[in-house]
């Protein structure tokens, strides 16, 4: 059996708290307990203690910060939910598949499954924090999903899969944690215009399309530390080049 405690439920710029406390009560009665609310408009609120519904202990317990960075920084794994189709191609799973996924991984991998806001879901931005996203196979005809249910499919499905026994894991290193992502994304980035690979008057989809291709290698601390190593030789090495 994994531990729940180790998967974060996210909400990001939810604008009724109810929900917040709605998608509370989804959560304890599958055994998660944690929970990062991003920007919300109101929080704390009787109407999400209402909602609530006896898992007021998991709002009283809710990180609450200002951007989706601060809420995922120690996580090794993100995974944002979305009903929209993207531009640049994203890897999906189900609500199943990300369970069986995140069974599969070292016990000591932190994960989070984040939650955009009730209109609009998450923005471009927020989706390229994310290594794969999270869509619930529903009718196309109808396929809208309350916020507090989207996370219930979700939870549901993390609880089946993880009471299983675990998967005994060959190599028990968990892929590198975000904040630790995030600082190779700015050390790449710079390294690139110093190279002038990259025109930073000019980016078009490159870094975007670059954290894909690294979301997909999952590498773990040692590897993110090796590949800013070979960055820095390069700035040191190479002079800048100009017009």
């Amino acid at each position: 059996m994994r531990d729940l405690t180790a998967i974060r439920i996210v909400l990001v710029g939810t604008t009724d708290s109810g929900n917040i406390g709605a998608a509370a009560r989804a959560m304890k009665t599958m055994g998660l307990s944690d929970l990062a609310l991003v920007g919300p408009r109101e929080f704390p609120s009787d109407k999400a203690t209402a909602r609530a519904s006896g898992a007021t202990d998991v709002l009283e317990r809710a990180l609450v910060v200002d951007r989706v960075e601060d809420a995922i920084a120690d996580c090794n794994l993100v995974l944002g939910a979305s009903a929209r189709l993207r531009a640049i191609t994203v890897p999906a799973d189900t609500p199943r598949e990300a369970a069986d996924r995140i069974a599969s991984l070292p016990g000591s991998t932190r994960i989070s499954v984040l939650f955009g806001r009730e209109k609009t879901g998450l923005t471009n931005a927020e989706l390229d924090l994310c290594q794969r996203l999270i869509h619930v196979p529903a009718n196309p005809e109808y396929s809208s999903l309350n916020l507090a249910m989207a996370v219930q499919v979700m939870a549901y499905e993390l609880r089946q899969c993880l009471l299983e026994p675990a998967v005994e894991v060959a190599d028990d290193v968990p892929p590198a944690t975000q904040a630790a992502m995030d600082g190779l994304f700015e050390h790449l980035e710079r390294a690139l215009i110093h190279v002038r690979y990259l025109d930073p008057d000019n980016p078009r989809q490159l870094m975007r399309r670059m954290r894909r291709l690294f979301h997909r290698a999952e590498p773990d601390a040692d590897e993110v530390n090796l590949l800013r190593g070979i960055l820095t030789k390069i700035e040191r090495s190479t002079p800048p080049t100009h017009d």
